[in-house]
């Protein structure tokens, strides 16, 4: 790993653990960044395609956000109020109403299903459990977007992840597995993105850093000489990266006018549970990543695990994320980019019908409600529906995997095809059943 350090508490290596920029790839055994810096000049200067995934870590309750159930009993129906939206006969939580006034932005999958009770983001991130992912190093989504297009220009990396490194270990996301550590996403940890600015590092500390790397790749030489042109020129590209404004610009919120941080609020960036922070600013950094030049970019957003006090946890929180993501969708739209921007926002499942005796919803696998925003997709649907008590897919069902092969299709990528692995062998990306949402077609 690559890591530049800020001016938080130092330990008595000298080393402070609280913020870096971690560039993936420089790992034990091959100490490289190839390929994963390659720049794409036909793609530069060209508006790219760009996905930002929001994972609500926990698994939000779909019965009590975007798909209510007044008329259903008291024990299944909860506290909240349905509100209307901009979208003729589509109700939302009344917890809801700036998102409800994006709602002709936005298109609801009520019915997705085929997802396993496992509290972990990788069937998110891959289309795959955490169990098939650990065996066979299934790749993130963002890692195979990042191989199959390179960079949009040489100082920006083609997969941010904004996840911060959250107690509950497999929240946190999944790496390139078998297509290797070249295209690993580039990690900004959330715990304090505003270290990363450069004018908060002396030149010498920085100098410091390199003057390490170069005795490692001294060491290295002396190990294998046959990736040496390799190794420099992966060193240049990874100080390219942190040398140059782009993206430590982009991370910096404050250089964004008043009025556009106002409409996003700010959150916080401590953690809820063991699962992430309701930070705004990661929301409004993804928008500017993705300006920036970066395809791919993953946020953790909150924690919605509410075995107990599930009403008196979303009115305290889902105020927080009606804020920010109405403010995502907003802002690419006015800035024209929901053309090529696709949003979408999930968990890991829904929550159960039955309210339990702890005022909470316990993990529901069978089905969850899926936010689409952006992307050149029709906006202003709701794509199936679930039964009186928000239980199953009543019309509809949409498999889970169907969500991710929907946004590799936005970005130019057939799901159904094959990738090589770091030995040339040929891999399907996600299962042939797999298919983008017909409804989302721009065509459609």
């Amino acid at each position: 790993m690559l890591r530049l350090f800020g001016n938080s508490h130092r330990y008595c290596d000298g080393v402070s653990r609280r913020s870096f920029l971690q560039l993936g790839g420089l790992a034990a055994g091959g100490l490289t960044l190839t390929d994963l810096f390659a720049a794409d000049p036909a793609g530069s200067g060209r508006q790219h395609k760009a996905v930002i995934m929001v994972y609500l870590s926990g698994g939000l309750p779909h019965q009590d956000t975007f798909d209510m159930k007044p008329e259903a009993p008291a024990e299944v129906r909860g506290e909240f109020q349905p509100i209307q939206t901009t979208v003729p006969g589509t109700q939302f939580c009344e917890l809801l109403p700036k998102l409800a006034m994006v709602a002709d932005k936005c298109s609801i999958v009520r019915s997705c299903v085929g997802q396993r009770d496992e509290h972990s983001s990788f069937q998110n991130l891959t289309g795959f459990t955490m169990g098939e992912v650990q065996r066979d190093g299934i790749p993130n989504f963002g890692s195979v977007v990042a191989k199959t297009f390179g960079q949009v220009n040489e100082v920006t990396p083609a997969f941010v992840d904004l996840f911060p490194t959250m107690q509950h270990r497999p929240y946190n996301s999944t790496g390139a597995g078998y297509l290797g550590s070249a295209f690993n996403q580039v990690r900004a940890d959330g715990e304090d993105l505003a270290s990363m600015q450069l004018r908060y590092i002396q030149g010498q500390q920085f100098q410091g850093r390199q003057s390490l790397l170069d005795q490692l790749d001294t060491f290295r030489r002396e190990a294998d000489s046959r990736n040496l042109d390799n190794m420099q020129e992966s060193y240049r590209r990874a100080f390219d990266v942190l040398t140059s404004s782009r993206l430590v610009d982009a991370m910096n919120v404050e250089r964004e006018d008043p009025s556009v941080l106002a409409l996003y609020g700010r959150g916080s960036s401590k953690h809820l549970g063991d699962g992430a922070p309701l930070w705004n600013d990661q929301l409004l950094i993804a928008r500017r990543l993705v300006e920036a030049g970066v395809r791919v970019v993953t946020v953790a957003y909150g924690f919605w695990d509410t075995h107990g006090n599930n009403f008196g946890h979303c009115r305290a929180h889902l105020p927080t994320l009606d804020t920010g993501l109405s403010a995502l969708i907003r802002d690419l739209h006015d800035r024209g980019l929901d053309r090529d921007v696709t949003v979408v926002v999930w968990g890991e499942f829904g929550r159960t019908p039955k309210i339990n005796d702890k005022a909470g919803r316990d993990h529901w696998a069978p089905v969850q409600s899926v936010l689409f925003s952006g992307g050149g997709m029709p906006m202003g649907q709701v794509i199936g529906s679930t039964d009186r008590i928000a239980a199953y897919a009543a019309d509809r069902p949409i498999h889970y995997r169907d969500v991710l092969s929907t946004i590799y299709h936005n970005v130019g990528i057939d799901s159904s095809t094959y990738i090589r692995d770091m030995a040339e062998r040929p891999v399907r990306i996600l299962p042939e059943e797999a298919r983008p949402i017909r409804e989302l077609l721009a065509n459609s």
